[in-house]
């Protein structure tokens, strides 16, 4: 998409800032200043809680420019102006679905699926699971493949809620459809038996089947809203590879809030580069990236002594 439009040697830039290139010797069409950068950076944090590091200047203009070429825009200071004029604005959804990462695949991380089955295999009543991070869909739909491989006829009751801040991602995980070599990387068995492959002007491409779609259930959903329209108690909750993206006061206030929505003996599923050891006093590490409530530890201690 070009380099930042650079202004003469001496000028300034009306929103007070410095305008330049973020890869020498482009130009580009756009001008973002140090001031818009930081500006952006505020603004994703209070409203997604969203961290932006210093190198993430080059991501944030590619993912933006679309927005500020739709509005037929070319300075990002007037972009961020409208937005600030407009605090009930659409466009603050596609500011935030812009600058969220949507990296995920099936049955990531692969040693948690596991663990759920064990975990949830003789549970009586229906089985919840918590998705809080659903992205494009592959995460709650590996998580719905577990349980109606180790539920059998009982998956029929169980329901996996997926929930994200991401709009678009959220559009389409509903639409379940996938590119065929993603979904070749699965095992024959359970292609055969959780997708329906594309045919005629849908070659390449493979489906959900209806009856693994309908355990799950979409909703968008920022974890920094102060109320969650959400009701527990669930079995299990993925919170996998989000928080890296937010500061640890925060994610000790989101920890804080998944307490009363697991059950007593319920398990908590992280990333693989995300620690919560030192930050919530709620939840003990029960296995790799895998919590525990600390109470619910301390009673299964307290029954083997």
């Amino acid at each position: 998409m070009g380099g930042l439009l650079i202004p003469p040697a001496g000028s300034g830039d009306p929103a007070g800032g410095t305008a330049r290139a973020s890869a020498p010797g482009l130009e580009r069409d756009l001008i973002m200043t140090d001031a818009d950068f930081n500006r952006v950076r505020q603004l994703i944090y209070q409203r997604a809680g969203i961290v932006l590091a210093e190198h993430k200047r080059e991501m944030v203009y590619s993912r933006l420019a679309r927005r500020l070429r739709l509005h037929r825009l070319t300075r990002f200071t007037d972009y961020l102006a409208r937005l600030e004029r407009q605090p009930e604005a659409r466009e603050w959804e596609a500011f935030t679905n812009a600058l969220t990462t949507n990296l995920t695949a099936f049955f990531r991380e692969a040693h948690h699926f596991p663990l759920l089955a064990s975990h949830v295999q003789s549970r009586g009543g229906p089985v919840r699971v918590w998705c809080a991070a659903a992205s494009t869909g592959e995460e709650p739909y590996s998580i719905a493949m577990t349980l109606s491989e180790t539920l059998g006829a009982h998956a029929r009751e169980a329901r996996v809620l997926a929930t994200d801040i991401d709009t678009d991602a959220l559009t389409r995980a509903r639409e379940a459809v996938y590119p065929l070599e993603q979904v070749l990387k699965l095992p024959d068995e359970r292609r055969k038996r959780f997708f329906l492959r594309g045919g005629g002007t849908r070659a390449g491409l493979a489906r959900i089947r209806p009856e693994l779609m309908s355990m799950v259930e979409f909703r968008p959903l920022n974890l920094l809203a102060p109320s969650w329209p959400i009701e527990g108690p669930f079995d299990a909750i993925f919170c996998r590879n989000v928080m890296i993206y937010f500061d640890k006061e925060t994610q000790a206030r989101i920890l804080d809030r998944f307490v009363p929505l697991l059950k007593p003996d319920g398990l908590l599923f992280a990333g693989h580069s995300e620690n919560f050891s030192y930050i919530s006093q709620a939840f003990r590490l029960r296995g790799q990236t895998v919590y525990e409530l600390a109470d619910s530890a301390s009673s299964r201690a307290a029954s083997r002594r």
